[in-house]
């Protein structure tokens, strides 16, 4: 017993009176004669797998009283392996926090974590993070951090922007902030819930105490608020003291477009949109201007933000518009696809369940069975119409909720879109509907792919096919292993998967995916002609996007005019065709080139390439300044790698090393791992280093 700790040792040898008696009590300590025999035994033998977890819990209160350290991190270690779930969690917590026992602290926070955003309807777990007296347990056992209250606000902030819980646990995360940035966050993202809670006066102090932290862009909160306590002037100076201060960018003159009337406010949208086009409330306030007069034109402007970047207002938005249209076919489209991203939209201002909208819109247009609704899923997929395809799944599952494979479908629909929030939700929806453990697997390795985990997804795909060859288990592992070939051999064993997946049982509409995958595989591997038949085929069961495949294959035999015809054949059929614009460009001419990327542009601002092929253009005719402007235009809104690193080469190329330095460390922020952006960033620290010195 005395090994166990030095506290111990003079207390059972040293000069104190209770050391020089037979037997010593500990009954007042709050230890049992069993936890004292279970502390002997630990002494000799450095376990506690034997003992009751009671006894366990007595030993590691003995060892905290006693500097037990050893005993302690035995019995920590213990117990957090007998945390497995919601209850044990609840149980053990409470031991762990009065004991610092880190270990099981973070097991239990495993477990609260893994349920959110469940968890975080539970007053019981709520307790032991939303108080600052919650805050500080935490940091006693090492476990409050910015991180942890980020990540828990971020649910809270999803699950209900006007919780108490929400304000809370910002308050918690400004709590834990220490550098300028997190203070920032923390104290901006609470301006914005009181905002939303209307409370303005409190909204305006987060919102200043942010941009006192040096978040300038708290300055529109602030203004926002003094709007909203009736002072619209101040609010209008304070943004436009933000576009004459500050470098202009598309969301100062949106702002200050919120406190004018008027064509001052019609020409502060229209700068917004030229500046940054990718902001969804001029689009909304011009079509919404136009519903009197233009109704027809209203939908052509709403439709244009709508093409590139889906979200429920807009969408909203031109249900309304078709429903006074009298097109209710349309409408009830837009509701069905607006409900699949949210699908506790309320719409009307909050007023009104999407569902219920659904129900009143059903009534005036045709019923389709679930077979119809099949074929009109094939026709909208034919057509690359991805949110009438979406609208037809989210009628298909109304008629049958539990089908995983429509969750599936509509996941792929959603990633298309680019919505992965919602994409991620019906893949869960999906596995968690899984009538057989082999589909289960298989939408698990989608999710572990998904989030980055790509030798666990070929596993489960792996174990999938190992219960049953399905079509979609190995059009899984070929996907995952096509993104990663390297070699012919490699290649040759995604043609051998995906040419098992053709042989197992599927729709056409997976089976043109997996012949065009295919086909790409043959085109890596110099079998042109297989290529060309894949394609074939895919195009023969309507897998439209096809077509750009077929161009490929025409431009390696030199047919550039055939691409070009079969990149137009694509653009004639489908309904949102950016990306075929963008691609017909590489098989024509520079002028025509740059007419397609125009328009690739107009219908899509978020596609980066046309950028970089006009700011290339732009380099080779000697215009360094313009094609530096061209890059910089685009990186205002939308801050992507490849456009940081070849304004980076580009400013290399100007021997001005200095903005090479600081483009290629914005690029290196977003991938730090970016070969050609590391080559790039030390060759111009090396310049740099050698043009200072001279």
């Amino acid at each position: 017993m005395a090994s166990l700790s030095r506290p111990f040792k003079a207390m059972l040898y040293g000069s104190f009176m209770e050391s020089q008696r037979e037997r010593i009590y500990f009954t007042q300590n709050e230890i049992s004669a069993k936890g004292m025999r279970a502390a002997e035994v630990f002494s000799r033998t450095n376990s506690v797998d034997s003992f009751d977890p009671n006894i366990v819990l007595e030993l590691l209160l003995l060892a905290n009283r006693f500097c037990c350290e050893e005993m302690k991190s035995t019995c920590d270690a213990h117990l957090a392996s007998l945390v497995d779930d919601m209850d044990s969690a609840m149980l053990l917590i409470e031991y762990g926090l009065g004991e610092t026992a880190y270990l099981l602290v973070a097991a239990c926070l495993q477990v609260f974590l893994r349920e959110l955003p469940n968890s975080m309807h539970n007053p019981n777990v709520m307790r032991l993070f939303c108080s600052s007296e919650a805050r500080e347990r935490l940091a006693l056992v090492g476990h409050a951090s910015f991180l942890l209250y980020s990540f828990l606000s971020k649910v809270a902030l999803d699950e209900d922007m006007k919780s108490n819980t929400t304000v809370m646990m910002l308050e918690r995360m400004g709590e834990c902030a220490r550098e300028n940035w997190q203070k920032q966050l923390a104290f901006h993202q609470l301006g914005c819930v009181m905002l939303e809670r209307n409370e303005y006066k409190d909204a305006q102090k987060w919102f200043k105490v942010a941009v006192e932290a040096g978040h300038v862009y708290s300055l529109v909160g602030v203004a926002r608020a003094k709007y909203k306590r009736g002072h619209k002037y101040k609010a209008y100076k304070l943004t436009n003291s933000l576009i004459s201060d500050y470098a202009p960018s598309g969301w100062m003159y949106q702002e200050r477009s919120l406190y004018s009337n008027g064509k001052e406010k019609m020409m502060d949208l229209n700068t917004a949109t030229e500046m940054d086009p990718t902001l969804s409330y001029p689009y909304k306030y011009r079509a919404a201007s136009m519903v009197e007069d233009k109704l027809g034109a209203a939908i052509s402007e709403i439709n244009k933000i709508i093409g590139f970047k889906v979200s429920p207002d807009c969408l909203e938005l031109r249900a309304w518009f078709l429903i006074s249209l009298e097109d209710y076919e349309g409408a009830l489209r837009d509701v069905r696809a607006l409900l699949t991203l949210d699908p506790h939209y309320m719409m009307f201002h909050g007023q009104l369940q999407g569902d219920y909208l659904v129900e009143l819109l059903s009534h005036h247009v045709q019923q389709w069975s679930q077979a119809d609704c099949w074929m009109q899923l094939y026709d909208r997929w034919s057509h690359v119409d991805d949110i009438g395809s979406l609208a037809v799944v989210h009628q298909m599952l109304a008629n049958d909720p539990g089908k995983s494979l429509l969750q599936f479908r509509q996941s792929l629909l959603l990633l298309r879109l680019n919505c992965h929030q919602a994409a991620m939700r019906s893949l869960r929806m999906a596995r968690n509907y899984a009538d057989s453990d082999h589909e289960r697997l298989i939408y698990e390795g989608w999710v572990l792919y998904d989030t980055g985990y790509r030798k666990e997804a070929i596993s489960k795909a792996e174990e999938s096919i190992s219960i049953k060859r399905s079509f979609e288990a190995f059009f899984l592992k070929a996907y995952i292993l096509s993104e990663t070939t390297t070699d012919q051999e490699s290649s040759l064993y995604v043609i051998q998967l995906l040419e098992e997946a053709l042989r197992c049982p599927s729709d056409g509409l997976r089976k043109g995916q997996a012949l065009s995958n295919l086909a790409s595989i043959y085109i890596d591997v110099d079998k042109l002609d297989s290529a060309v038949d894949c394609y074939m085929n895919a195009l023969n069961i309507k897998h439209t996007r096809a077509h750009q495949g077929l161009a490929r294959v025409y431009h390696l035999k030199n047919q550039r005019k055939a691409a070009y015809d079969e990149m137009t054949k694509l653009i004639e059929k489908a309904r949102y065709n950016a990306s075929a614009y963008e691609k017909r460009s590489e098989y024509c001419d520079r002028e025509m080139a740059k007419s397609d990327l125009s328009i690739a542009t107009r219908l899509d601002p978020l596609r980066t390439y046309p950028y970089r092929y006009r700011a290339a253009v732009f380099m080779d005719d000697h215009k360094e300044a313009e094609a530096i402007a061209e890059l910089t235009k685009a990186i205002a809104f939308n801050p992507d790698l490849q456009l940081f690193h070849l304004r980076a080469a580009f400013h290399d190329s100007m021997r001005d090393y200095t903005s090479t330095i600081q483009d290629c460390e914005a690029s290196l922020c977003l991938d730090p791992k970016h070969a050609d952006t590391l080559e790039l960033y030390h060759k111009a620290q090396e310049r740099s280093n050698e043009q200072q010195e001279t």
